[in-house]
Order: C-alpha cells, then structure tokens, then sequence
C-alpha cells in the first residue's frame, strides 16, 4: 500500500497495522524474541504510535505478542512444552472438524481434498517441503471449513497461529514429509469414506506423530 494511502490514525489504522504485523509474524518475517520497536513500525507502517501500541495489545490477546513492563513488545517464544500442549488441544478440535467433514462434505468439496492430497503426494516426490508445508496448512484449513464448525474454526486459528516456528522447523527437518504423507492421506481417505470416526482416528494419529517430532 502506498505511504499516502495508508491511514494515519483511529481505528482503520489499528487494523492496517494489526493486519501487517499479524501477517509478518505468520510467515516467519519476525523471528521469535525480536523486539518490536513502536517508533520504527509507526513509520514502517504509516501510522502513529499509539495505534501501533493498540495493535501490539490485540495481537498479545492473540498470543502472537508479549509485552514486557517497561522493555516494550517482542514477538512471543513458544516453547516445545506449551507447542506439545496445543497441539493436544488441536487433536480434540480438528478431529471434531474432521468427524463433521466426513458427513458434510460434498462431492466437489471431496475431490479438493483429494487433489490436494496428490499434490501433497508430488512435492513430497519432488522433494519441495515448503511446497508439502504449504499444502498442508491448506489441507488442514480446508478440512476445518467444511466442517461448518465455526466454534472450532476460530479456536484452531488462534491455537494454529501460535506454532508458526514449530511448523517451518518440522517442514524442513530430513524426513518429516515423507512421514506425515502417509497420515494426511488417511485423513482424506476417511473423510472420503464418510466414516467419521476414523476421519478423527486419523486426524489423532497424525497429531500424536506431530507431537512425537516436537520432543524430539
């Protein structure tokens, strides 16, 4: 956006500044424990301080964010404990949306799943694993929406976005698509099958291994 079309102030800034800090966070542009200086991103950003500092607040709610009395922001650590942690409250949510996909999804909506489980599948052979991560963020959200589950859509996604790092540190580690290739297409399979049990089988399964590779 250019710095002239940029709102300087009130609320449409909080929100331009809430959701270029969100996405910078997401896609790994900030790193764990960086400081987030107010008066470098009111500038970098187009806006004042103030709505800086209100955005910082909504993305501390959010669990992006911690503030630290009087040293400012910086972009919150997970550790492997609290990322093991949600990833088990993860299991409960996503195989609930998986269960609810398998009777709600229709037959347009099976054969996405379908065709990106063979995506999945090329970039795993192709050896590209952000390719695979990529499609696996996607698989996921996906599997979510279909679900029509709102509650726990909203839930993941706040849940979700706190394991950015730990998501890009497993894509890249040798080993860890080819792994969890197998696991993602059961999921498709059993919602396929519209056998909603076994879609949340194979949503668990596939979490207790994601769990297995954060401790390792």
């Amino acid at each position: 956006m250019p710095k002239e079309a940029r709102p300087g102030t009130g609320e449409q800034a909080k929100q331009h500044a809430l959701t270029q800090l969100r996405q910078a966070i997401l896609a790994g542009e900030m790193a764990p424990a960086q400081r987030l200086v107010e008066n470098e991103l009111a500038e970098q950003f187009g806006v004042t301080r103030a709505s800086i500092r209100a955005a910082l607040i909504d993305l501390a709610s959010e669990g992006l964010v911690e503030r630290i009395r009087n040293r400012g922001s910086r972009v919150r650590v997970v550790s492997v404990e609290e990322a093991v942690a949600i990833t088990e409250c993860r299991m409960a949510l996503e195989g609930l949306c998986a269960a609810k996909a398998a009777v709600q999804a229709s037959a347009e909506q099976l054969t996405e799943l379908a065709d990106l489980g063979t995506a999945m599948s090329k970039a795993v052979a192709d050896g590209e694993p952000m390719t695979y991560s990529r499609l696996n963020h996607e698989l996921h959200g996906r599997i979510r929406e279909i679900s029509g589950q709102q509650v726990a859509v909203e839930l993941l996604e706040r849940l979700n976005a706190q394991l950015v790092r730990h998501r890009f540190q497993l894509a890249l580690r040798p080993g860890r698509p080819q792994q969890s290739l197998s696991e993602h297409l059961a999921m498709i399979e059993a919602i396929q099958a519209r056998d909603p049990q076994a879609a949340e089988a194979a949503v668990r399964t596939h979490l207790a291994g994601v769990i297995d590779a954060l401790r390792e």
